[in-house]
């Protein structure tokens, strides 16, 4: 699993710059005000062939008891029991001040591992910017610069050492147990995921226990349905499967965005009973970026009226229309109705995710698609496109190989994208198409 790392400090000490820095984009907003980020904020970062999630918060007032100070701070202890390492950053610049030691004394009691981290240090002495901060118990800070970039690969190469060491190895038989299509349900609280569990479960189980996973406490749920075997990973945390349906479901970013990474499809859950949240599309956006297939399950449809099913229908058009190369079901997991094409999707998914597409045929498909429909010109050179082949599974990437295909836009891409699905019946998996300009490798000319 991912090792999951929580940057914290009080406002204005860089933590979503530093964020913008490890994830390599501009999604948190930086400015020179403190209070500006306010939610938690989730991204992935790599460092060498090392993946990790990374959680920006808000500037964090530990003893804060009412007001947005409050909210933030709540926010930010989520954060902390969420992750495996503390960054807690401060300002060089500025020095140790009191808010800084009330920061430490909270996570000291966290009892999570934590790293001092003394950002805005560009131009200054490591041993000026540093002394201050010894005081604080911590042990030797980390003196970077966040805008900069100094010191930040170094950074996070020790912590995730620090994580990786934290966790015990996952017993081998463990990981041979998980078998069949990995299927994670994913979805905001109080969707029915719980009780869609419980109905998969129920029905005619031939194999049906609990197996912990890693200190995340992931919890992965073999079992047979229809001679199929499948491996629920669960993320409303499953205990014990007397209690299971007992429990208060409780939402946790950090281990949706995991098992999300370990599924082969993904169902993800919507509540019919009320409209489309940003929640329920950011988890299918990072489902879309991530390349897993995925299923659509919009549960408790029963005894919904025909003019509010219409008006949910037109929501997920609206809100969800990135998501039109996967299938929708109607369901309701309390009565089971809608259970069996539900799981005739997730298994067109994932052959889809899993077809191999032989060269001959995928060039053969793109001569058809160019034949139909030509790339633009730009200026005097028209993109030509020679053959393709497949480039990976789960999900499928189709590398076209041809001269000036740096030239063809997005639109036409789609246009491919949409004609190899069609052709392939690709339906609920993504499909990501390469374009590689260059001689042909096969051709005696290249040798």
């Amino acid at each position: 699993m991912k090792p999951v790392i929580a940057l914290i400090g009080r406002p204005n000490v860089g933590k979503s710059t530093l964020f913008n820095r490890l994830t390599r984009t501009r999604d948190a907003l930086v400015a020179d005000l403190p209070g500006l980020t306010r939610d938690r904020h989730y991204g992935e970062g790599r460092v060498g062939e090392r993946p990790f999630l990374v959680i920006d918060t808000g500037g964090f007032e530990p003893v804060a008891k009412e007001g947005i100070m409050h909210e933030m701070a709540k926010q930010t202890k989520q954060a902390v029991a969420e992750a495996d390492v503390i960054i807690f950053l401060v300002d060089g610049r500025q020095g140790l001040t009191p808010h800084d030691k009330t920061i430490t004394d909270f996570l000291r009691k966290s009892g999570r591992s934590v790293m001092l981290v003394v950002n805005k240090a560009e131009g200054m002495r490591y041993t000026s910017v540093a002394a201050d901060f010894y005081e604080l118990g911590l042990g030797d800070p980390y003196v970077i610069s966040s805008a900069h970039g100094d010191g930040v690969t170094d950074l996070v190469e020790e912590a995730l050492n620090i994580a990786h060491a934290s966790r015990p190895d996952e017993p081998e038989e463990n990981l041979d147990a998980a078998k069949g299509i990995k299927i994670a349900i994913v979805g905001r609280p109080n969707v029915g995921k719980s009780t869609l569990v419980n109905t998969l479960l129920g029905e005619e189980r031939v194999i049906a226990f609990d197996m912990p996973g890693t200190t995340r406490d992931s919890i992965e749920i073999p079992f047979e349905r229809d001679g199929q075997q499948y491996t629920l990973i669960d993320t409303a945390g499953i205990r014990r499967r007397g209690k299971v349906f007992e429990a208060i479901e409780k939402f946790s970013v950090v281990k949706t965005l995991q098992s999300v990474s370990e599924a082969n499809v993904v169902l993800l859950l919507l509540d019919a009973q009320q409209d489309i949240s940003e929640q329920d599309a950011h988890i299918a956006g990072f489902i879309l970026e991530s390349g897993r297939a995925l299923v659509v399950g919009v549960n408790k449809w029963d005894g919904l009226q025909s003019d509010r099913r219409d008006e949910i229908k037109m929501d997920i058009e609206r809100k969800l229309n990135f998501l039109t190369f996967a299938k929708f079901h109607f369901i309701s997991a309390l009565k089971s109705t809608g259970i069996g094409p539900l799981m005739k999707s997730i298994d067109s998914a994932y052959e889809a995710a899993m077809a191999n597409l032989s060269t001959p045929k995928l060039t053969r498909a793109l001569i058809e698609a160019v034949e139909h429909q030509q790339p633009k010109r730009k200026g005097s050179i028209r993109p030509k496109m020679r053959y393709a082949h497949q480039g990976g599974q789960n999900p499928p990437i189709i590398v076209i190989h041809g001269n000036a295909l740096e030239a063809i836009g997005d639109v036409y891409k789609r246009y491919l994208e949409k004609h190899f699905r069609e052709t392939f019946n690709l339906t609920g998996t993504p499909l990501r198409i390469e374009m590689r300009s260059g001689k042909n490798p096969f051709t005696k000319d290249s040798k």
